[in-house]
C-alpha cells in the first residue's frame, strides 16, 4: 500500500490531512498499518479527520482541572475537583503522565485499575480514584482530542459486590461495642449508631443544629478536608429524628460538657476543636470493637448498623433513604439490604388481613350468640 514503509521495528503511515499538509503516524504491526491508512484517507474523503492530540496526560490533566465544569447541570463542586486533582497526581500521573493522551488505549487503563486493586484497595476506593480518569477521557473525547475513549464501556475490579466490611453489627454486637468502649466516648457511638450520620457531618455537628425538644438533628454542613463546608449533596441536607430517651442523654451530655453553647461542636476534642476522625477509629472504636470480638467494625459500621435496625423495625427504603441522605431509595436497598438477612420485617399479605379479619367476625358472632 503506497503511504506504508517500515522504520525500524515499527511501521510508518504517511498520509495528507484535509489542508494537504502531510503528515505521519506509526503502527506496530504491517496489518495496523495498513488498517490505519485505510481509515485515515476515509476520514479525510468523509470532512470526518481528527487531528491527534500531541498534549500528554499530565499536559491535559492540568488543562482539564482548571477548565472542567462537570457532565451535568449541577456542575461539580470545589472540593470534588479537588479529590479529583488529588487522586490524579497520586496514583494516576505517575504512571501515564508522559504517555500521549491519543496513545493511551483501554488495556492500560485496566491495567492501571487492576495494579490500583492488587494494591489492597476496596472495590469502591478504585473506583473513586478512577472516577476522574472516566470524566477527563470523556471530555477529551468530546474536545476531538482523541478518537477513541479508553475508559468507554470498562467494568472496575470487583464490581458492586459487597465486601466484608459492609456489615452492620446486631443488638447484642453493639450493646457489647458500647460497654467496652470508654465512658466519656459512648455517647458519641450511641448517636452514630442512631442517627446514621456520616463522620464528615458529626464533626461539624454544633448545638444550635440539635432541637432537643423536637427531638431533631439539623444537617447542614460537614467538616471535610480541613475545612467546613457544604454536605456531600443536596439529599444531604435533613432533620434526623432521634428517639426521646436519647434526647434526654444529650440534654445530660450538654450540662456536663465544657462547651455548652449554640456556636460549640457537640462532639469536640478537649480543647473544643474538631475531632479527628482517624484518631477517633484508632485510639476509640477499634481498640473497643477488638475486645467487643468484633474485630472488623469501624466507624462506618455505625452507619451500617443505623439503616439495619431501621429496616429491621419495619421502615420503608424511601424513609431509610431520607435518614441517610442518600440520591435515592435504590441505592440504600443495593447498599444495605444485603448487610442481615432478617433486617426486612415479615411481609404482611392483604388476603391473610382480610382472611383473618372475617374469621374474627364470624367468632364474635358465634360468642354473642351464646349470650343469655
Amino acid at each position: 500500500m503506497p503511504g506504508v514503509y517500515r522504520r525500524g521495528s515499527r511501521y510508518v503511515v504517511a498520509y495528507r490531512d484535509p489542508s494537504g499538509t502531510q503528515r505521519r503516524r506509526t503502527a506496530k504491526t504491517l496489518a495496523e498499518a495498513w488498517a490505519l491508512k485505510a481509515e485515515l484517507t476515509t476520514d479525510v474523503h468523509r470532512g470526518e479527520y481528527r487531528e491527534q492530540s500531541r498534549l500528554t496526560l499530565a499536559e491535559y490533566a492540568d488543562e482539564w482541572l482548571r477548565t472542567y465544569t462537570g457532565r451535568t447541570s449541577r456542575g461539580i463542586r470545589q472540593t470534588t475537583l479537588d479529590e479529583y486533582a488529588a487522586d490524579l497526581r497520586g496514583h494516576i500521573l505517575p504512571v501515564l503522565g508522559r504517555r500521549l493522551l491519543s496513545d493511551i488505549e483501554p488495556r492500560d487503563v485496566k491495567i492501571l485499575a487492576a495494579d490500583l486493586a492488587a494494591g489492597g484497595r476496596r472495590p469502591a476506593t478504585v473506583r473513586a480514584i478512577m472516577s476522574p480518569v472516566k470524566a477527563l477521557f470523556a471530555t477529551a473525547l468530546e474536545d476531538g482530542l482523541i478518537r477513541i475513549n479508553p475508559c468507554a464501556g470498562m467494568r472496575l475490579p470487583g464490581g458492586t459486590t459487597p465486601d466484608r466490611h459492609a456489615r452492620a453489627l446486631t443488638e447484642d454486637e453493639l450493646a457489647g461495642l458500647l460497654a467496652e468502649t470508654p465512658v466519656e466516648w459512648r455517647i458519641l457511638v450511641r448517636f452514630l449508631s442512631q442517627t446514621g450520620l456520616r463522620t464528615s457531618e458529626m464533626r461539624a455537628l454544633r448545638w444550635s443544629d440539635i432541637d432537643l425538644e423536637a427531638r431533631r438533628v439539623r444537617v447542614r454542613r460537614r467538616f471535610y478536608m480541613g475545612t467546613e463546608d457544604a454536605p456531600k449533596s443536596r439529599y444531604a441536607i435533613r432533620d434526623v429524628p432521634i428517639s426521646k430517651t436519647f434526647a434526654d442523654e444529650m440534654r445530660g451530655y450538654r450540662s456536663r460538657s465544657d462547651y455548652p453553647g449554640d456556636g460549640d461542636l457537640v462532639f469536640c476534642t478537649k480543647l473544643g476543636t474538631t475531632l479527628d476522625s482517624q484518631n477517633f477509629l484508632n485510639r476509640v472504636v477499634r481498640p473497643a470493637a477488638i475486645r467487643a470480638g468484633v474485630s472488623w467494625a469501624g466507624v462506618h459500621t455505625l452507619r451500617h448498623t443505623c439503616a439495619s435496625m431501621l429496616f429491621r423495625s419495619g421502615w420503608n427504603a424511601k424513609h431509610v433513604q431520607m435518614l441517610l441522605g442518600h440520591h435515592s431509595p435504590a441505592f440504600t436497598l443495593s447498599t444495605y439490604v444485603h448487610l442481615m438477612p432478617d433486617d426486612l420485617p415479615e411481609p404482611v399479605f392483604r388476603e391473610d388481613l382480610v382472611s383473618d379479619q372475617a374469621a374474627e367476625r364470624q367468632s364474635a358472632r358465634g360468642r354473642l350468640r351464646l349470650v343469655p
